[in-house]
């Protein structure tokens, strides 16, 4: 039996801004426990929310980015649970008038590109942290993150299998850097993903019931935790059992999710508009502010590198991961060959790609600037550097040896693109190699493959190798 595996993301972001949700209390991540936890984050008797306007507009940007209605009214609400960590008793939400509605976001596949649709993005306060594993046999609860501002970015079903929601889930993850509301840093929970897993035979258009998959950090996590449940849903379907609404948890040691509690239904949550706040109005000064604010979004950034750069949709697709990969990649294109374009795309994302990883830096703390990479193809173009020779100078630069120039001096690296020079090379493996050109000539190609293999390696990589292969064509006379 054929099986659809249909996935929603909820995703979790954590707005950039200096103070809480509702308070001033800082949101720098590391204080000391309960440091950062003010009066109005621990809920004592007789304080009062406030809005953080900050995040307000972030709000706002998020919903221009994604082509979203902007609710210029929307309501703040109680959303009543009890949990140690929420000091409440209910976490300030929004529920039926969030402040963005509807929306889409684009992945790129390899089959192409999908619009996935968004239902909705609310903003709302985080709840605090249980510590597990801080106290023996006890757990502790830190407060300081309770309050911090965050969008609750919520999908529709339309993503199918795991690599689909991981394609999703990074794309957010971009966008909220791109536009500056999020720093991203999924390790201090700055960005998390609860995952809707359900199966449904394939093209019934009844979904199945869903199980919440809560808290995914990683996107690893996120495809291997897709993976094991909706195979968990199948088995169980196939004995001709039924699968029961919960939120789970995953267990990456184990590679396996497990049962955290039965899923919760809106009225369970029984919200109700929050009485300490007022409706939340956009002001069109609000809004004229987020619009000028955006930059030229991936997808934009996407199409003009391939229209106006002529790279290939997957090497566009690569270098708009961040909007500062993008902007570092144009600035090596502007003044190098228009051809070269291409090979400056591959740089950025192979060799450089490998340093910057090696050294866990960002692209923009590179060791290589741009106007090096523009000078390393110009001199591709010019015929000084073959393409084997790239990555041993961009190893050379970043390792502090200067700049391209000087080492191309320092390791005479200059590329041999001299007909007389090559031509005697060549002559001298013909002489040595009566076997392989009677081989070649009698109509055994890889013979001809090995000649320029070891023509180049009797020039130590530095031949030409469109001129090795004309010049060795026209003597073999075939």
């Amino acid at each position: 039996m054929a099986w659809e595996i249909v996935v929603g993301i909820e995703a979790h972001t954590q707005l950039l801004t200096k103070s809480k949700m509702f308070s001033g209390a800082s949101t720098a991540f590391g204080a000391a426990p309960n440091s950062q936890a003010s009066a109005v984050d621990i809920a004592l008797p007789g304080v009062l929310p406030v809005v953080n306007a900050a995040a307000v507009e972030m709000a706002v940007k998020f919903g221009l980015a994604i082509g979203g209605e902007i609710n210029r009214r929307s309501v703040f609400a109680r959303k009543n649970y009890f949990y140690p960590d929420l000091p409440k008793g209910y976490q300030i939400s929004q529920y039926e008038l969030p402040i963005v509605k509807g929306g889409s976001l684009t992945i790129v596949l390899p089959e192409g590109e999908k619009a996935i649709r968004l239902t909705r993005a609310h903003l709302e306060e985080d709840a605090g942290k249980s510590l597990h594993e801080d106290f023996h046999g006890m757990t502790g609860i830190d407060l300081n993150r309770a309050g911090t501002p965050l969008l609750e970015i919520v999908s529709e079903p339309d993503l199918r299998g795991a690599k689909e929601a991981v394609a999703y889930a990074r794309a957010m993850h971009a966008l909220v850097r791109w536009i500056g509301i999020c720093d991203g840093n999924m390790q201090e929970g700055s960005f998390r993903c609860d995952a809707n897993v359900s199966v449904s035979k394939a093209g019934d258009a009844t979904l199945g019931t869903r199980c919440e998959i809560k808290n995914l950090n990683s996107f690893l996590f996120m495809e291997q935790a897709i993976e094991f449940e909706a195979r968990r849903q199948i088995e169980i379907l196939e004995v001709g059992g039924s699968i029961s609404q919960e939120t789970r948890l995953y267990d990456p040691d184990k590679g396996e999710t497990r049962s955290m509690r039965s899923k919760e239904d809106a009225q369970d949550y029984r919200y109700f508009p929050d009485p300490d706040l007022l409706p939340l109005v956009v002001s069109e000064a609000m809004l004229s502010n987020a619009k000028a604010s955006l930059p030229e979004l991936p997808a934009a950034r996407r199409r003009k590198l391939v229209t106006v750069y002529s790279l290939t949709p997957a090497q566009a697709n690569l270098l708009t991961c961040s909007i500062e990969t993008s902007s570092f990649a144009i600035a090596a294109f502007e003044g190098a060959p228009q051809g070269r374009w291409p090979d400056i795309a591959n740089w950025i994302t192979g060799p450089l790609s490998a340093k910057l990883n090696e050294s866990r830096l960002d692209i923009s703390a590179s060791r290589m600037p741009p106007e090096q990479l523009r000078r390393l193809a110009q001199k591709v173009e010019d015929g000084t550097l073959s393409g084997k020779m790239v990555k041993e100078v961009i190893d050379a630069v970043w390792a502090g040896a200067g700049g391209v120039d000087q080492v191309i001096a320092k390791r005479g690296l200059r590329q041999i693109s001299d007909s007389g020079a090559i031509g005697k090379i060549v002559d001298e493996i013909l002489a040595k190699n009566p076997r392989q050109v009677e081989d070649y000539r009698a109509g055994k190609d890889r013979a001809f493959n090995s000649l320029v293999g070891q023509v180049m390696k009797a020039t130590q990589g530095k031949a030409n190798p469109a001129q090795v292969n004309e010049i060795l064509k026209a003597k073999l006379g075939r």
